[in-house]
């Protein structure tokens, strides 16, 4: 929500433009090169991973209806079920997967009921925008998707036993959690799209903005895992060192 109060100032901001692989070099031609240019990752990463002594997973515990239910999923069958879903989701909605305009919406609506005049804000004089701040907060599609995942990812971390939330949150933690959501959340209304909207569907639709979003998580990922663990670490005692959660 804070980031649509700034979007007038960072579309100021000199760009490419949209950029469409199919449009430029035809759709076939672009579905190709993404294609050989995730071939060229994967084997890559197995390199890499090989190099580093990295072992394979463990087979799963279960197997059949129960491995259906309680996972893991094999890396092919997700993959496959994303891409399957996403095109539904086309079909149905009318654009592609994304996530992150509910989160922009639900504080929106937050705002004017609380007496805020958003028609002051550009972001929100767009018609879409109107009318989903004036509809029911349920007439949105990507909010009841996003309940969807909230409650799918809630029922899966129950029938795989690992629903065990956190009842004592250290105050670095919660600081630290906080901090990176708003992060997220205003570099997600920038990148317009998370890496569902703006990674996932981005490449599906073969939008160069997709490829630009991949190689930025893949070097600025380290940093951030490397200051989480900072950030969440537990000191034990002088000379313990520290634990990570």
């Amino acid at each position: 929500m804070l980031a649509t109060f700034h979007m007038s100032l960072w579309r100021a901001v000199p760009s490419l433009g949209p950029v469409s692989l199919g449009h430029a070099l035809g759709w076939i031609w672009a579905v190709a090169l993404q294609l050989a240019a995730f071939a060229l990752i994967a084997l890559a990463t197995r390199w890499i991973e090989r190099r580093r002594g990295v072992r394979p997973s463990a087979p799963p515990p279960v197997h059949g209806w129960r491995r259906l239910l309680r996972g893991p999923w094999p890396l092919m069958a997700g993959g496959v079920a994303l891409a399957v879903l996403n095109a539904a989701t086309l079909v149905v909605s009318g654009s592609p997967w994304g996530i992150t305009f509910a989160f922009a919406l639900w504080g929106g609506k937050v705002l004017q009921s609380a007496g805020y005049d958003l028609s002051g804000v550009p972001f929100w004089r767009g018609e879409f925008e109107q009318a989903a701040l004036a509809g029911p907060v349920l007439a949105e599609v990507t909010t009841v998707m996003n309940l969807g995942l909230l409650l799918g990812a809630l029922l899966g971390a129950g029938l795989a036993g690992r629903f065990a939330p956190a009842r004592r949150i250290p105050p670095r933690v919660a600081a630290a959690s906080v901090l990176g959501g708003l992060l997220m959340g205003y570099g997600a209304r920038l990148s317009f799209g998370c890496n569902i909207g703006a990674y996932f569907s981005g490449i599906a639709s073969t939008s160069l903005h997709g490829w630009l979003w991949l190689l930025a998580a893949l070097f600025v990922t380290p940093l951030g895992v490397t200051l989480r663990a900072r950030l969440t670490a537990e000191r034990r005692g002088p000379g313990a060192g520290v634990s990570r959660r």
